[in-house]
This record gives structure tokens, C-alpha cells and sequence, in this order.
């Protein structure tokens, strides 16, 4: 009986989720509220406090669920087939193309990653995390490939995040778009030769 009911908590909770996204794109972040949420479910904002304690853990959650498709993605490039550079390239292209899409072109949903990132909430750091193992876990394999020379394969990827962050932040994508600098191309072109130990 508690497998039915787990199933029933985790379906609720997604449609929550579902919804709370929804009517973030539709209405703003902002201005959203959990009576909102409710009417759109038929439910009580009293039912929908059973599920998250309040709407900042919603918005953590809607969050957690964009983040993980970038995962998930991230993931699928670093165990795939094909020599290191080549997957480490489309990883980082894979990532910007991501939050750009998702997040920059939408302004209302860049106004809730804007919040969770001032809020530093836990959802993006775990997500910084997880993304620059997937690169750690490319590098390793490039390394072990005599792709790479490389010492320390956990500062690698940590400086190639900082390397990245003006492409993959949504923020500074946004800021970032009409402003000098490398473009992403350059920029991971410059990250694969100072992997490679080659001049770029």
C-alpha cells in the first residue's frame, strides 16, 4: 500500500511542479503565488503545502527539474563514444545551448535562475557539481587516452567551468551578448589546447 501511495505523493508533486513552471513562463516568478498554483490544480493551497513547505522549495524544485535535463545530457556526452576533445567540445556546447534556450530567451525564467542563483540555492551548487564532474570524468578519459596532460584532473575541470562561466551562466550569457570577448568556439578551442598541452 505504500508503493501506491508513494506513487500517488511523487505524481502530485510532479504536477505541482509542472504547473508552478508553467505559470512562471506565463505569469513571471515573481508574481506567481501558491494560490495560484492550487486554482490551476483544483486543489487548496493548503493541499499543495502538503507537498513543499513553502514556495521558495517549489521554486527549488522547478529549478532541480530544468537542471537535471542539463545533467542528464551532460551525462549521456561524457559516457558516449569518440575521443575526448571531441566529446568535451559538444559537452560545453551542449550546456550554453541548454541555459541559453531555456533560460535567456525567456525573460521570466531568467528572473527565477536569477533568484536561485542570489539565493545560492543548494539546487545550483549540487548542478555546478555535477557538471564539472561530467567534465572531470571527459578529462579522466583523455588523460587516459594520452589525449590530454593534465596532473590534477579535479582543478582541470574546475577551471575550465571558470573558463566557461561567461557561457554558461544565464546571466552573463544574457550580459554577455552584445559585450567584446571570445566566442564560444574560441574559447573552447583555448580550453582543448591548454588540455592537449598544445599552443592555441
Amino acid at each position: 500500500m505504500s508503493d501506491v501511495t508513494d506513487h500517488i505523493e511523487t505524481d502530485v508533486r510532479e504536477r505541482i511542479l509542472v504547473t508552478a513552471e508553467r505559470l512562471f513562463r506565463e505569469i513571471g516568478y515573481q508574481k506567481t503565488t501558491v494560490a495560484d498554483i492550487a486554482k490551476v490544480l483544483q486543489m487548496s493551497p493548503a493541499n499543495v503545502y502538503r507537498f513543499f513547505d513553502s514556495k521558495k522549495s517549489i521554486n527549488a524544485g522547478v529549478a532541480r527539474r530544468l537542471m537535471s535535463e542539463v545533467e542528464e545530457a551532460s551525462h549521456a556526452i561524457a559516457a558516449g563514444r569518440g575521443n575526448a576533445a571531441t566529446r568535451l567540445r559538444e559537452l560545453l556546447v551542449t550546456v550554453h545551448r541548454m541555459n541559453s534556450d531555456r533560460y535567456v530567451g525567456d525573460s521570466k525564467m531568467h528572473e527565477m535562475v536569477a533568484v536561485a542563483m542570489e539565493e545560492n540555492w543548494d539546487v545550483c551548487k549540487a548542478h555546478m557539481q555535477c557538471v564539472t564532474g561530467e567534465i572531470a570524468n571527459v578529462i579522466a578519459s583523455g588523460v587516459a587516452s594520452g589525449e590530454f596532460h593534465v596532473s590534477d584532473v579535479g582543478v582541470a575541470s574546475m577551471c575550465i567551468c571558470a573558463a566557461m562561466i561567461r557561457f554558461f551562466h544565464p546571466q552573463l550569457i544574457a550580459e554577455s551578448a552584445d559585450k567584446p570577448g571570445p566566442t564560444l568556439d574560441q574559447m573552447i578551442d583555448f580550453v582543448i589546447a591548454a588540455l592537449s598541452g598544445r599552443k592555441s
